[in-house]
């Protein structure tokens, strides 16, 4: 997984420095470009939904060089999303919320070589994920 690490990890920082409420501000941006999907967050509060997603985005970081890790724990997530009846498509919508939000808190330290790595790398978050969701698709057909 080609990830530019150092890219990902400088500019997390900055990030987390700049906005500790990152996730929230993600959810206002995933909420205005995709107001269908708020209903899908009523099963906990939104900040303990915040609170599991910047607690992902910290592991995914500090493991961003443990490809097994990555590979266990996104599949496994990708998975559980079928329960919460996530979509394919959704993912996408999450991607870009994100990459909006990154780049907004990131300001002018938002180069293209960061923009670059975070697409990479949710590319691969991503990829992971549906991979998850997928061999849990066909784990219950074979059931």
């Amino acid at each position: 997984m080609g990830l530019n690490v150092d890219v990902l990890r400088s500019s997390f920082e900055l990030v987390v420095e700049t906005a500790p409420d990152l996730t929230s501000r993600f959810y206002e941006i995933l909420f205005e470009r995709y107001p269908q999907a708020r209903p899908m967050f009523h099963r906990r509060p939104r900040e303990q939904q915040a609170k599991m997603l910047t607690e992902a985005l910290v592991a995914v970081v500090d493991h961003l060089e443990d490809a097994p890790w990555l590979s266990e724990t996104l599949g496994a997530m990708g998975a559980k999303h079928l329960e919460y009846e996530v979509t394919d498509e959704m993912y996408g919508w999450v991607g870009e919320s994100l990459l909006a939000t990154l780049a907004e808190v990131a300001g002018e330290a938002w180069t293209d070589e960061v923009a670059q790595a975070w697409t990479d790398a949710y590319g691969a978050i991503s990829s992971l994920m549906l991979a998850g969701a997928e061999n849990a698709r066909a784990l219950a057909k074979t059931a």
